[in-house]
């Protein structure tokens, strides 16, 4: 069974939320096949425990005016990698350092990738306006 429908909208409000605070490389994949706690993940990365910090705080924010709070929340202290659950939609936010050595694609290689509209184009724009003067 594949996620449903509002846990493919609620990440796609999180990665959406993610790049607009300039994460990098935001996947989301459709783990409902191999776990029976969630539905999806979504996972970005950040190069500074700053910019971690800020993400999360926007995932927070746009996912609660979509009417959801996370009902855990772990690794904030440390800003190296922060879990987010929204019970369907499990968000990891992660330093470049550590994104690369859990290698959370890679342990998760068997699940479907789902697309985001307008991801692409929301990474660009997020990036353009950090170049404005």
């Amino acid at each position: 069974m594949a996620a449903t429908a509002e846990a493919r909208d609620l990440a796609n409000v999180a990665a959406h939320a993610a790049a607009d605070k300039k994460a990098t490389d935001i996947v989301v994949l459709d783990v409902s096949e191999q776990l029976v706690i969630t539905d999806t993940f979504v996972i970005a990365s950040a190069p500074n425990e700053r910019q971690v910090a800020s993400i999360v705080d926007n995932v927070e924010e746009k996912m609660r005016k979509a009417g959801y709070k996370p009902v855990r929340r772990e690794g904030e202290r440390e800003g190296r990698w922060v879990l987010l659950d929204f019970v369907d939609v499990v968000v990891h936010i992660q330093h470049d350092e550590e994104r690369t050595f859990y290698g959370l694609e890679r342990l998760w290689k068997d699940c479907p990738q789902l697309e985001v509209d307008g991801l692409e184009e929301a990474v660009a724009r997020a990036a353009e306006e950090s170049d404005a003067p």
